[in-house]
């Protein structure tokens, strides 16, 4: 997956979890939880259908590599590139 792809594919699983909140306007530089209503359990969902979708494991540790759109597809790039 492509950069953008991975960007797109953070976004549906965000609107899945937050499906009130307007993802076309986030500020993909700023944290999530700036600019969301997220609380832990939602940030868990976030990693546990990355795991689901994408098969992606995310350990405890790179948690907080995922705190805004920017960070968290340059993490996920080298782990979706062949997807």
């Amino acid at each position: 997956m492509t950069p953008a792809e991975i960007q797109q594919a953070v976004q549906q699983i965000l609107s899945d979890i937050a499906p009130d909140e307007d993802m076309t306007t986030l500020d993909p530089a700023v944290a999530f939880r700036e600019q969301i209503e997220l609380d832990s359990m939602d940030f868990l969902d976030i990693v546990m259908e990355l795991r689901k979708r994408y098969r992606v494991q995310v350990p405890e540790t790179d948690y907080p590599k995922l705190i805004s759109m920017n960070s968290t597809v340059e993490y996920l790039t080298p782990l979706m590139k062949d997807l």
